[in-house]
């Protein structure tokens, strides 16, 4: 019997200097501002469907179950996971392509090399994968952005924080490269969260993510309503800081190597302390 194929293409529209964005659900998202950033982009309307990927050959299932859905103990509808491309509605001059579900944990290289043909059947002129980390940052200063980029031309576009090392991939960073490799600008954009607030959601991360995307690729994006859940979201934290005179300074101590990235000698206090004491005060006066 013939495999399946691993995409099933519903229509081939033509479309204006189409942007893809790659926000699929990976395990480096620290306090979940790719998804934050992807939901408001979204919305509760996907726009219209282009391709879905067989997730029977992609998923381990076990990792992530479908949904039963049950109506007085019988058994209605199951919902499985699924990893599909949208086109957005846009009033740019550009379209906005989605890629968005769970990061595969199968065929990596022949999902990239499907989505890669998808790239080129639809002309698609810029791919862009979004991402979070936890780092030294304060929640004080504005949220910086790194980025992953293709060529040494996509990573001086913009003022993007880059860096020479060796991580542990993504499929974002696979398809990326695929996507460069045949001659499509890539790069993904990676937001910093304060590494003591990586496991709580932290719209200022979502915001600035968004408003890269719109500086990279010329496209807006509407904030909607992150732009003001991330000024509440700094004032909750600016309140329960100074509500102990141990956290200002620690926090003063993060602020100023920050601010003089060349002179972190014995001025940053250690990550792990720095995360636990915040995240202990924070749980323990988060309704307060």
């Amino acid at each position: 019997m013939p495999e399946r194929p691993i995409v099933e293409v519903f229509e081939t529209p033509v479309l204006e200097a189409p942007v893809l964005l790659l926000a699929l659900d990976g395990w480096i998202d620290a306090a979940g501002a790719a998804r934050d950033a992807r939901q408001q982009l979204v919305g509760g309307d996907p726009g219209r469907r282009i391709a879905r990927f067989d997730t029977d050959r992609l998923l381990d299932h076990r990792a992530r179950r479908p949904t039963l859905h049950l109506v007085d103990g019988v058994s209605r509808r199951m919902e499985w996971p699924s990893v599909e491309l949208f086109l957005l509605e846009s009033t740019s001059d550009k379209d906005v392509l989605v890629l968005h579900g769970p990061e595969p944990d199968h065929e990596w290289q022949a999902f990239s090399e499907a989505v890669l043909d998808l790239c080129q059947g639809l002309d698609v002129q810029m791919v862009v994968g979004l991402g979070a980390y936890p780092a030294a940052v304060p929640h004080t200063r504005p949220t910086r952005l790194s980025c992953t980029a293709g060529s040494p031309e996509m990573a001086d576009r913009l003022d993007f924080v880059t860096a020479t090392l060796e991580v542990p991939a993504g499929v974002q960073a696979v398809i990326e490269m695929a996507a460069s490799g045949a001659g499509i600008p890539s790069i993904g954009l990676w937001a910093q969260v304060p590494h003591y607030l990586a496991a709580s959601s932290y719209p200022p991360a979502a915001l600035a993510l968004l408003n890269g995307l719109g500086e990279l690729t010329g496209v807006p994006f509407r904030d909607g309503p992150l732009a003001e859940s991330a000024l509440a979201t700094l004032a909750r934290l600016d309140d329960l800081v100074t509500r102990n005179p141990e956290h200002v300074t620690m926090l003063e101590k993060l602020e100023a190597a920050y601010d003089d990235m060349h002179d972190l000698r014995g001025q940053l206090p250690d990550g792990e302390q720095l995360a636990a004491e915040l995240e202990r005060y924070l749980r323990n006066h988060g309704d307060g």
